[in-house]
């Protein structure tokens, strides 16, 4: 209590601040203003507004101080890095706090994954709020490296830093009511469900928000966002890697609904966390196609911490913890200085602060079945086949049916007409499961490029000019025990191995960020003509999202929610 009754004396006043922050221009992200204001922190909180003495005082000249940003979802393991250098590489950008589903990393460990995040919640000074997976595995179709339940899910809602249940993809079950998912569900009590409703409208969106999930960062269309919009999601904007949906759903953004709207990563590469920024860049982008900068802002900010019901952070507050920017251009979002807790964390171009990480053992996570080029071949059948075709900047496929190029008694790869192999390598279990398939869109010319990230069980995944090079690369991934290859006439061509159960790299931010450049320059050579080949090559597994996608156990038709063949019998 006395501690508390100092707080209070520094809030009125009678003792010196810590730190007093004058002549800034505060976006006051409650009443939607800007002016010009003095702002003072004792004990790492805001107390207050005014003349306040303090033991240190700051002349912003007229810098607009801003709440600190936060992700309102994103998996951190897409970014390749630990959390605490995923928190190093956010920060600078004036995130200081984010909202996590460590879906990823608990689809390949189970609950010693999570175990992993929440130890390095020790090492990480930011704000981390853990959504705890709800889909693992995602689907029943695929092989998942584990599985949690709701008995779990019960238990470990119960840790503090845990604000709800991660979003729900098997959207087919909740609608047709299945026990087991609607337990998980359940399992949040009074915290949030997040969504993931992919193409879902009509009735079936009615169910799927009757069963208690409130938001969805999967829509694609103006028109998909604004029915979930009238229907009472909260909609998160996502503007990722290959992911990039903020450009059309700002259209319907306005001061009337502003308030039910978020930005979120979702899946970013750490070399786009370097050249573009976090949520900064969805401000910046949002600001420069029109967007109002105070609805801007509270979309970074309050929005989330609203919708998440978060304490203490989005805004400028008395009490809120002091976590803030100092900015010099607004619709720019050029940052000079984050703070957190009132202490600087990024100041003048430079971290302030040291970021430790925690690399304890974790299992091996790379456990495929001995296999040989033989077992990639796919025999010719009568009629044409289906092939996964790209969309370029989306995450959804359509479905293109095409004459196969057979040779042999072979379905070969067709460079000539960018239809590539591609196959699905079950990892986990070395159960020997196979998916093939084949892909447009890549550009591939020659060579193979493989990884071991690819949502949400995270498999093997390996697109190919030919089966020696694809199990070349499959041989290599399982000798670095995962991470990113490409190949090219049984020669290594560039790689970065991610040790951490294959999805996370052991380096730093920049090492990291500086090898998946040269391996995205490299794969160029190899003729690819996606922007973002590995980011798009990891969701080609994901089976919650339409229309055509692949698994260890085939081809998956996510509109039937089922698998489907290869081959499509010719009409008579």
């Amino acid at each position: 209590m006395r501690e508390f009754k100092l707080k209070l004396a520094a809030a009125r006043g009678e003792i010196e601040a810590d730190l007093l922050i004058k002549n800034a221009s505060l976006i006051n992200v409650l009443s939607g203003e800007i002016y010009p204001e003095n702002v003072a922190i004792y004990d790492g909180r805001f107390i207050g507004f005014g003349d306040y003495k303090a033991k240190k005082t700051i002349d912003a000249e007229g810098l607009f101080i801003s709440p600190g940003f936060i992700d309102g979802h994103v998996h951190f393991e897409s970014s390749m890095l630990t959390l605490a250098e995923f928190s190093r590489a956010v920060v600078q950008h004036g995130s200081t706090a984010i909202i996590i589903d460590p879906h990823e990393i608990a689809n390949v460990l189970g609950l010693d994954g999570i175990r992993y995040v929440l130890h390095e919640l020790n090492y990480v000074p930011i704000d981390v709020f853990v959504m705890l997976p709800s889909c693992v595995p995602a689907t029943p179709l695929e092989t998942s490296g584990s599985a949690i339940t709701h008995k779990e899910l019960s238990y470990m809602i119960q840790e503090e830093r845990v604000v709800g249940i991660g979003e729900m993809m098997n959207f087919p079950a909740v609608i047709n009511g299945d026990e087991e998912v609607h337990k998980r569900i359940l399992a949040a009590g009074w915290k949030k469900v997040d969504g993931h409703a992919p193409a879902v409208t009509g009735m079936k969106l009615n169910a799927y928000i009757f069963s208690n999930i409130d938001s969805d960062h999967e829509s694609t269309s103006a028109g998909e966002a604004l029915e979930k919009l009238r229907k009472g999601m909260h909609v998160l904007v996502r503007e990722g890697t290959s992911e990039r949906n903020l450009e059309e759903l700002i259209t319907i953004i306005n001061q009337q609904n502003a308030s039910h709207f978020s930005f979120a990563t979702d899946d970013k590469h750490p070399d786009d966390l370097m050249d573009e920024g976090h949520i900064d860049y969805s401000i910046r982008k949002a600001i420069s196609l029109g967007l109002n900068p105070m609805t801007a802002y509270q979309m970074a900010s309050i929005n989330s911490a609203n919708h998440f019901n978060l304490k203490n952070v989005g805004a400028i507050k008395p009490r809120f913890w002091a976590d803030f920017v100092l900015l010099s251009d607004l619709e720019q979002v050029k940052i000079e200085a984050v703070y957190k807790k009132g202490l600087p964390v990024f100041e003048k171009g430079e971290l302030k602060t040291v970021f430790k990480t925690s690399l304890p053992e974790v299992r091996n996570a790379m456990s495929p079945e001995d296999l040989t080029p033989e077992q990639l071949r796919i025999p010719a059948e009568e009629g044409k086949i289906r092939v996964i075709d790209i969309i370029p900047g989306q995450i959804i496929t359509n479905e293109l049916i095409a004459e196969p190029r057979v040779e042999k008694g072979f379905v070969e790869p067709d460079v000539e007409r960018d239809i590539l192999k591609i196959v699905v390598i079950e990892r986990h279990k070395a159960s020997g499961n196979i998916g093939k398939g084949f892909l447009r869109g890549l550009g591939l010319k020659k060579g193979a490029i493989g990884s071991t990230v690819a949502h949400d069980s995270h498999n093997i995944i390996i697109v190919g000019t030919s089966d020696e090079d694809i199990f070349f690369a499959f041989d290599r991934l399982r000798k670095i025990k995962g991470g990113l290859v490409a190949v090219a006439k049984k020669r290594v061509v560039t790689e970065l191995p991610l040790p951490i159960a294959g999805l996370l790299s052991d380096k730093s931010f920049e090492e990291t960020a500086m090898a998946l450049k040269k391996v995205k320059q490299e794969v160029k050579t190899l003729g690819c003509t996606h922007p973002a080949p590995f980011m798009i090559l990891s969701f080609l597994s994901l089976s919650p999202i339409p229309k055509l996608k692949i698994t260890d156990l085939g081809l998956i038709d996510v509109e039937k929610f089922a698998p489907t063949s290869l081959f499509v019998p010719p009409t008579s």
